[in-house]
C-alpha cells in the first residue's frame, strides 16, 4: 500500500491547494495531510486568517484526503515515519532548494520518495490574503 503524505498551512484554501491534494491521492492508496497549527505559522513568520481548527476541518472535509492531522514542526522526516508514509508530496517551489535537498537525502535513507507538483501560478493564501486587505483598506477610505 502507497501511502502519501503532504502537509501546509492551508489557510484561505484555494484551487493551487486542491491541485495538490487532487495529485497527491492520484499517486497514493491512503493520503494523508498535515495541516500546519497556529503556533507553528506564527513561528514561521505569518498568521493564519482562518484559525486551525476550522483549516483542519476544511482539508479533512476534502474528497481526496483520508486522514488530516496536526503539523507541530517542520520536520518531515519525522512525520512520514510516524505516519508510515512512503511518499512525501510537495509543490515544486521547493524543488532544488537546500533545504528541500537535505530533506530529500534524509528521506531516500527511509526509503520515502519525493514527488513535485507544479506549483499552481497566480494563486495563494498570500496573495489572497493581501488582496483582501486592499480591497478592506478602500473601504474604509
Amino acid at each position: 500500500m502507497v501511502i502519501g503524505y503532504t502537509s501546509g498551512v492551508f489557510d484561505l484554501f484555494h484551487i493551487g491547494h486542491l491541485n495538490l491534494l487532487k495529485n497527491a491521492k492520484g499517486m497514493c492508496d491512503r493520503l494523508i495531510v498535515g495541516v500546519t497549527v497556529d503556533e507553528l505559522v506564527l513561528y514561521k513568520g505569518k498568521h493564519a486568517v482562518i484559525p486551525f481548527e476550522e483549516r483542519i476541518e476544511i482539508v479533512r472535509s476534502i474528497k481526496y484526503v483520508d486522514a488530516a492531522v496536526p503539523q507541530y514542526n517542520m520536520n518531515k522526516l519525522e512525520a512520514c515515519q510516524k505516519l508510515k508514509a512512503n511518499v512525501l508530496f510537495v509543490g515544486d517551489d521547493w524543488y532544488g532548494t537546500d533545504k528541500w535537498q537535505e530533506y530529500e537525502r534524509e528521506l531516500k535513507e527511509k526509503n520515502i520518495d519525493v514527488v513535485y507538483f507544479p506549483y499552481t501560478k497566480g494563486v495563494s493564501s498570500t496573495l489572497l490574503n493581501n488582496t483582501l486587505i486592499s480591497l478592506r483598506e478602500k473601504e474604509d477610505a
